[in-house]
């Protein structure tokens, strides 16, 4: 069987290295990394493979090699922090890999500012659209490390958190961390725009204590919570059902189709905090409503798209789940159109309180092949009298939920 592959994490300079890393590094037939870390071995006379984005090819050069060759991939950091070592675990498997760790640029972020960071989040935008996430841990409190990269750096993350209402979050950037040009910089978002960065940064997001508070998120939330035309609103406890109905998961992509005030995606958000969230809706007053709503419950994963349905449904991605609080006429075409794009396993839930209507998402759904599930909800609210309290019926509405095969 042949000699595992060694996956070396350097720390943020050579000198993390320990004694064993650094012999294993000398004796290799191969050495693999980024040009930055190679370089600081160039007085060795052993091949080397320089990682670039053909990461399917790197694992076939590893593959082909690792019988006849001892090799060393070199990673900055921790390989398993936001690393290449996953990956090389998955194609090359984990009894193929030895993982030697080292510090990671948040460690010593954090080592430099004299701080625990065992609560802080860490979101990576190499590669990734995670802004979503970002946004949400500062609108809940939480400080965030962001590991940038060349296209979103300090400025481009100041440039979000004004746009997003967070202008003041704190920024500290950390460049070239262990090199002889480190600096470590206090900003605001205001200062970011005008400033120049090294390329190798990571930058410590905290949101101000006092100032970036934000009102609690729970299930069903009194109606009067979010802004919203007279009725244009899932009321509470139907929007409680529903959401349940649905099955939402972390990463999920929600479709909420004529989202009204946006409240169904607002508390889906409790959920989805790493997927996608999509409030559709046509009328340019109700699309005011969801921005604010949005904004205010620092929903960062959530995307407001006015557009007709359903012809505007095919500008967005397959969805996992899908709600509809509208649709009048096109309400079937919408159903199956939404159905054509849902991902497998996927649910689709109606709320309605026509008949009508009723009856044809039902057969919709049943015409697709769906599992078919049908509640109807009345609200009767307390409404105070001279002496006592009266019981005040709201309309009955349908919760039809389907579910894909």
């Amino acid at each position: 069987m042949a000699a595992p592959v060694t996956i070396i994490g350097m720390g943020i300079s050579a000198d993390d290295l320990t004694a064993r890393q650094r012999s294993l590094i000398e004796t290799a037939d191969i050495l693999v990394g980024g040009k930055r870390l190679i370089a600081r071995f160039g007085y060795l006379t052993c091949q080397r493979r320089v990682v670039d984005r053909d990461l399917p090819g790197l694992g076939d050069f590893l593959d082909a090699n690792m019988p006849d060759n001892t090799i060393v991939v070199l990673t900055s950091g921790d390989p398993l922090f936001y690393g290449i070592g996953a990956f090389l675990v998955r194609r090359l498997g984990v009894d193929r890999v030895r993982i030697l760790p080292n510090v990671s640029t948040v460690a010593a972020a954090f080592a430099r500012l004299g701080e625990p960071w065992q609560d802080v989040r860490v979101v990576s935008l190499h590669g990734r659209s995670r802004t979503g996430e970002l946004l949400r841990h500062l609108a809940g409190g939480d400080s965030v490390a962001v590991y940038t990269d060349p296209a979103h750096g300090p400025a481009w993350l100041a440039r979000l958190l004004e746009e997003n209402g967070l202008p003041d979050v704190s920024m500290c950037v950390f460049e070239q961390l262990g090199m002889p040009g480190e600096r470590i910089t206090r900003i605001t978002p205001a200062d970011a725009p005008g400033m120049a960065f090294s390329d190798l940064n990571l930058v410590v997001l905290k949101p101000d204590p006092i100032r970036q508070t934000r009102p609690a998120l729970f299930p069903g939330m009194p109606d009067q919570c979010f802004t919203h035309g007279k009725g244009l609103i899932t009321k509470a406890e139907v929007r409680a059902v529903s959401l349940s109905r649905l099955r939402l998961f972390d990463r999920a992509v929600f479709w909420d189709l004529g989202a009204g005030s946006g409240s169904v995606s607002i508390e889906a958000g409790l959920t989805i905090t790493r997927g996608e969230i999509y409030a559709v809706e046509q009328k340019a007053s109700r699309i005011h409503h969801i921005r604010e709503n949005r904004s205010h419950f620092g929903i960062g994963n959530m995307q407001v798209v006015q557009t007709h349905l359903p012809a505007g449904m095919a500008d967005l991605p397959d969805p996992d789940r899908v709600f509809i609080g509208g649709g009048g006429d096109a309400l079937n075409d919408i159903i199956r159109m939404a159905a054509h794009r849902l991902k497998p396993e996927g649910i689709i839930v109606v709320n309605t309180v026509l008949i009508d209507s009723l009856a044809g998402a039902v057969h919709a759904l049943e015409d697709l092949g769906f599992d078919v599930d049908m509640a109807q909800i009345q609200i009767s609210r307390a409404t105070p009298m001279p002496f006592s309290h009266r019981l005040k019926a709201a309309n009955p509405v349908w919760i039809i939920a389907g579910s894909s095969p």
